[in-house]
């Protein structure tokens, strides 16, 4: 078989849609060692119990699509238009309100609406909204990005990036729920390894993952992926690692 040009794999990479939080277009061209606690299960318990739930930054909606059962009140917000529309087409069907967010408005909801607020990797925790929808006796459990997540691929090209590294910081972020009025239940990071097999693989993780090569364009870095494209083809792989926190805050009663 011809190995494929970086020209042909770029130009697939730079088409191919990246609406949603579904990476299935990255089978057999990258990995991602999952975190042992198994978030979307765990949520999955707890929205069972639930009676009025929150799904913050919901994405295209996959995650809160994939539990079995949910609580007969359940919302969701989601900022980015081509995920709106997505999230919109598969949670309605679950009875779920998709309402559009922004992340520097408050939450669009009465204080106190709700006794379960979820998310997976919030883009920003804007703890004083979370605390002030949850119900006394309520609880915030999300798994949030961690500190240097993926910095490998992020400085390769950004470069060193020493202050960002700082970010993210669970116990950071746990003292933040504290003055927000909330406290800590549960606490957990790992740090996860991710492999990139070709550099299409990077190009859609970029285009998807906006926030790790902030402003990523194929034209404006098109040098710098000629380089990690020799690296891949050279070594077989790239490799980086993700960073992982869950964290379950509760409101008191």
């Amino acid at each position: 078989m011809t190995e494929r040009t970086f020209a042909d794999l770029v130009a697939e990479a730079g088409a191919v849609s990246v609406a949603g939080w579904d990476f299935s277009w990255l089978d057999g061209r990258a990995t991602e060692q999952r975190p042992s606690w198994g978030y979307q299960r765990l949520m999955g318990e707890r929205l069972g119990r639930a009676r009025a739930a929150l799904d913050i930054e919901t994405g295209g909606g996959e995650v809160l699509a994939g539990v079995a059962e949910l609580p007969p009140t359940m919302a969701a917000t989601e900022s980015w238009p081509p995920n709106i529309a997505k999230a919109t087409r598969l949670l309605h069907a679950r009875g779920v309100v998709v309402v559009a967010g922004s992340e520097e408005r408050p939450l669009p909801f009465a204080d106190e609406a709700f006794d379960l607020v979820v998310s997976r990797h919030p883009a920003t925790v804007r703890w004083t909204e979370i605390a002030r929808v949850l119900a006394p006796g309520g609880t915030y459990f999300a798994q949030h990005v961690g500190p240097a997540s993926v910095f490998e691929l992020a400085e390769f090209f950004l470069g060193p990036q020493p202050g960002a590294r700082r970010e993210r910081d669970p116990e950071a972020e746990s003292a933040a729920a504290r003055a927000a009025g909330l406290d800590i239940a549960d606490l957990r990071s790992e740090r996860l390894r991710m492999e990139f097999f070709d550099i299409g693989a990077v190009v859609y993780f970029l285009r998807k993952v906006i926030w790790i090569v902030p402003g990523f364009t194929v034209d404006g870095h098109r040098e710098r992926l000629r380089e990690l494209d020799e690296l891949i083809r050279r070594e077989g792989v790239f490799t980086a690692h993700s960073s992982r926190t869950l964290i379950e805050a509760r409101k008191p009663s």
